[in-house]
């Protein structure tokens, strides 16, 4: 069985809401906060305390700091994730998010990636909500999320660019593609760190699954309406052999260079593919040519179909449903001769089937002691297999 969560956004989603809901779920606040305090961060102390609103008592979350905030750059954030002793699975979410974000501010004002100058995330509270977040999902050991359909609000919000209405520039770019819901309220109930974090780690939006309720967590928002302004956290099982429907788009090509086909793959994969890959072919006459195949979620369908035929010389395409099962994943810091290894268990009704060391951190390894990948890779998986076996546990 895998453990998730339902995300029920009656009144929106925010950093704060969701971090707080996680804790009255059972996330352990003085093991976030510890966790926290091992990143280069401004001093600050993490108040979780019961509030009421509207008779519903949820947890509230108040940031203490001893020096001002300041904006961070998007190299410096990942940076101080990659630099951290957080686990694996911690940081691959935290960047996802912040990813999601980045790619929305560098959209709305026309830039790199590499360039984002955080505005609003980039302050400390936002990225207290979003490490903390993805360290508490880690405590309770949450390995999949799922969402209601989000309600934005309406309205005008001032931000750093002035009057501006709701949702938000970057709130909205980053909601493109997830289902949201009608909730005729004059304010701002959702931002962009709420939604970036549904984005980056839900993967399904609807209602509540045909599940057995666990556990029950309210986070609440800092407003206060007619209603109750909290975020309904729902712990639940599903079953550990993971089954979806994605989307299989296909075109063939033949008039496109090696760089525009990478270049394709790129801008692909930056708005969301699951996968996509290159096949030689020989079409009629003998002619040499490429088939490009995507897969996207099946709600994106249209948007990918769209931008191959834009991006692409491609004159039409080919898409169908497709349904496909998928192992669990888990992610372990391993002790290895060259230092600690990034492992990725495959996982079978909690039983190993399969274990492979990041590719990145091989490569690392490989170049600080000058020796080869394949060297290196062998090795390490040698003394995986002397310490686990195919078919046990992972404990």
């Amino acid at each position: 069985m895998a453990n998730a969560i339902y995300l029920d956004c009656h009144a929106g989603i925010a950093g704060d809401m969701l971090l707080s809901a996680l804790v009255d779920l059972g996330a352990d606040p003085h093991k976030i906060e510890s966790e926290l305090k091992t990143l280069p961060l401004d001093n600050f102390e993490l108040h979780f305390q019961k509030k009421v609103k509207q008779g519903i008592h949820a947890m509230t979350l108040n940031i203490d700091f001893d020096e001002p905030h300041h904006h961070r750059h998007a190299s410096d954030i990942f940076k101080m994730i990659d630099d951290s002793a957080l686990s694996p699975r911690v940081k691959a979410r935290s960047k996802s998010i912040f990813e999601v974000i980045g790619h929305a501010e560098a959209k709305i004002h026309g830039m790199s990636f590499k360039n984002v100058h955080f505005h609003e995330v980039g302050a400390m509270d936002s990225i207290i909500d979003i490490i903390g977040g993805c360290i508490a999902l880690e405590l309770l050991n949450i390995d999949e999320l799922y969402c209601s359909p989000i309600p934005t609000g309406n309205g005008k919000i001032n931000i750093a660019h002035g009057i501006y209405p709701v949702p938000a520039p970057a709130t909205a770019e980053i909601l493109k593609d997830v289902p949201l819901a009608k909730f005729d309220v004059q304010s701002e109930l959702t931002t962009p760190t709420g939604a970036a974090f549904a984005k980056s780690l839900v993967s399904s939006f609807g209602p509540f699954p045909s599940a057995t309720m666990k556990e029950i967590g309210y986070g609440a928002g800092s407003k206060d309406f007619d209603f109750p302004n909290v975020l309904r956290v729902i712990q639940f099982e599903t079953q550990s052999k993971k089954q979806d429907d994605v989307q299989v788009i296909e075109c063939q090509i033949d008039d496109m260079s090696p760089e525009s086909l990478g270049h394709f793959m790129d801008i692909a994969l930056e708005h969301g593919a699951l996968d996509i890959y290159y096949t030689p072919i020989f079409m009629k006459k003998g002619r040499p040519s490429t088939q490009l195949t995507l897969i996207c979620k099946t709600e994106n369908a249209a948007k990918f179909e769209t931008l191959i035929l834009q991006e692409t010389s491609s004159l039409g395409v080919r898409s169908y449903a497709v349904r496909r099962n998928i192992l669990d994943r888990e992610f372990r810091d391993i002790d290895t001769d060259y230092g600690n290894i990034s492992v990725k268990f495959a996982l079978q009704e909690g039983e190993i089937l399969k274990m492979k060391p990041e590719y990145e951190d091989v490569k690392q390894v490989a170049k600080r002691f000058e020796r080869p990948f394949h060297v290196i890779h062998n090795e390490i998986i040698e003394a995986l297999y002397h310490t686990y076996q195919i078919g046990e546990e992972l404990k």
